[in-house]
Parts: structure tokens; C-alpha cells; sequence
């Protein structure tokens, strides 16, 4: 499936292959992007990134001409679709390819059913998340030495989820 990336600013628009990772190969991409951004970059242990969800989740990758830049999963539990693992490669960001990540893994739910979704993100996107139709509810908390906010998202829908 291919997604035109909406870019912000001078940045050139980019044409972003976003597609769920069923393949070996493209899961071991999806993978790779995580673990640049989280173990490289924001200095997660492994045991802590690579968690027991990992085969039970649907993975999704963001390429552009062939090579990985964004990552993400979805997991569909009984009340709502867990969002989770969203990272884009540092020299990809601020391009919106995120926010399509983000859209791509909220379609993939609505798919099945849902219309309530959550995520525990990294605190300084609160406001990133909040432009996709997220709100904040608690307090901070930690996790992976990183402070985090769970945010949710409620979309009008009066279908259940189809488990």
C-alpha cells in the first residue's frame, strides 16, 4: 500500500511504502528500525525493546525507495487496539512519516472493529500525538528509564471489536 507522505515546512515530499511486515525479511526490518531509534539512539536495553508481544503483535514497516525508515505495531486486545513501538529513523523525521505510521496502524484496527485506541508514549510527543486525535489521561510514569503518558483515542463507532 503506498502513502504519500504530507510534509511540513521546505521538506521535499517523499513517497512513503507503508505495509504490515509479514515476511521474515520485513519483520526483521521493522525490527532493525526499533532497534536503531530505542536500543542505538535512546540507549533501551534489548530484553526491554524485544518483549513477549512480539509474535502475537502485527508489525508494520515504512520504507522509502526500499530502504527502512519507520516502524510500528499493533496489538488488538478485547476493549481496544494497543499502539505501540512507533519509531522513525533519525534522518527521516519531521516529514509526517510518523503520522503515517500512526493513521496506517489506526486503519489496520479500524479494520477489525475497533474504535478505541491507546498508547503509552514518550512524553515529549504528547503534543505530536494530540494532533492525531490522542489525549493524555494520568500522570507521567516511567518506563524504560523514559518518561511516558498513556494517551487515548475514542473515535464515535458502535461496532465491537471482532477478536
Amino acid at each position: 500500500m503506498r502513502q504519500a507522505g504530507t510534509i511540513p515546512g521546505n521538506l521535499l515530499p517523499m513517497d512513503v511504502s507503508i505495509k504490515v511486515a509479514s515476511s521474515p525479511e520485513d519483520q526483521l526490518k521493522a525490527f532493525m528500525v526499533r532497534c536503531v531509534v530505542f536500543c542505538g539512539e535512546q540507549g533501551v536495553r534489548y530484553d526491554i525493546e524485544h518483549d513477549e508481544f512480539e509474535a502475537t503483535a502485527t508489525h508494520v514497516l515504512g520504507e522509502i525507495d526500499g530502504e527502512p525508515v519507520a516502524a510500528g505495531r499493533v496489538r488488538f486486545l478485547p476493549d481496544y487496539a494497543k499502539l505501540e513501538r512507533i519509531a522513525v529513523r533519525a534522518p527521516w523525521r519531521n516529514r509526517g512519516i510518523g503520522a503515517e505510521i500512526t493513521r496506517f496502524l489506526i486503519r489496520l484496527a479500524r479494520e477489525r472493529g475497533y474504535s478505541s485506541y491507546r498508547m503509552s508514549a514518550q512524553a515529549h510527543l504528547e503534543e505530536f500525538y494530540g494532533r492525531l486525535g490522542f489525549r493524555a489521561v494520568g500522570e507521567v510514569f516511567m518506563e524504560a528509564d523514559i518518561e511516558h503518558l498513556l494517551m487515548v483515542r475514542e473515535d464515535r463507532s458502535s461496532s465491537a471489536p471482532s477478536t
